[in-house]
């Protein structure tokens, strides 16, 4: 028996029927569209952004740039340091230095430690001036420089500063010795006064130029008697 809907939607067959009836259906392909990944990244940013959650994006940049060395950092240079520590204990020309690089590139760390070394030294003689060495190395450097700039020499005081402090190696020379020879005073004190006019000699070579003509005198002069009163922080003398 079968019945045939007016509408023509559906149709009923008897269940004797339906049994030789096969088949299959069909499902049609969905596809949701939800946008490229793109799309996606740009509304999430836009939407992070405007509720101030921006911050949340940010993406630290590693540093490019290598990691320096210490020495190289402090701008530090060991070989340049021990070529001026030659010029200074070497200070003749004939050998060949070229010491006006003391003068035309100074530096900092080199004349500190030479002070530094010989303060260390001068704590067997008096242990008190210690600290006075280094106020002494600074403020005798200015005495110098002023008198230079007011003489009409061309330096500056960093150029001063490391002269005078590189030129405190003859003294620290001659340190052993004065503890060996100590017992003999004529001696002794013939080896104190190479030592000064062997550091003064340095750094007045370096810092009294041409340039000062006929007044050269009156800046040698302060020069040696600055290393006299290193000396005798050393000695006590």
């Amino acid at each position: 028996m079968q019945f045939s809907p007016t509408n023509g939607d559906f149709t009923f067959v008897s269940s004797t029927e339906a049994e030789e009836l096969s088949g299959t259906i069909d499902a049609p392909d969905i596809k949701l569209n939800l946008g490229s990944d793109n799309a996606k990244d740009a509304y999430a940013t836009t939407f992070l952004r405007q509720r101030g959650y921006g911050w949340l994006l940010e993406v630290e940049e590693e540093d490019s740039e290598e990691t320096k060395p210490l020495l190289e950092e402090l701008d530090i240079d060991l070989k340049d340091i021990y070529y001026k520590i030659r010029c200074v204990l070497m200070p003749m020309p004939s050998l060949g230095f070229n010491r006006q690089v003391v003068r035309d590139n100074p530096d900092f760390w080199g004349p500190l430690a030479v002070v530094l070394l010989f303060s260390m030294i001068s704590i067997y003689g008096q242990f008190r001036v210690v600290s006075w060495i280094i106020t002494i190395w600074v403020f005798g450097s200015l005495t110098i420089f002023l008198l230079a700039r007011v003489l009409g020499g061309e330096v500056s005081y960093g150029q001063v500063l490391g002269v005078i402090g590189y030129s405190l190696l003859p003294l620290i020379v001659i340190a052993p010795l004065l503890l060996i020879i100590g017992g003999f005073d004529i001696v002794s004190t013939v080896v104190k006064l190479f030592g000064v006019f062997w550091a003064a000699y340095s750094a007045a070579s370096l810092l009294v130029g041409d340039e000062f003509k006929t007044k050269k005198p009156l800046l040698i002069y302060p020069i040696f008697l600055l290393y006299i009163y290193f000396l005798s922080l050393y000695t006590g003398v």
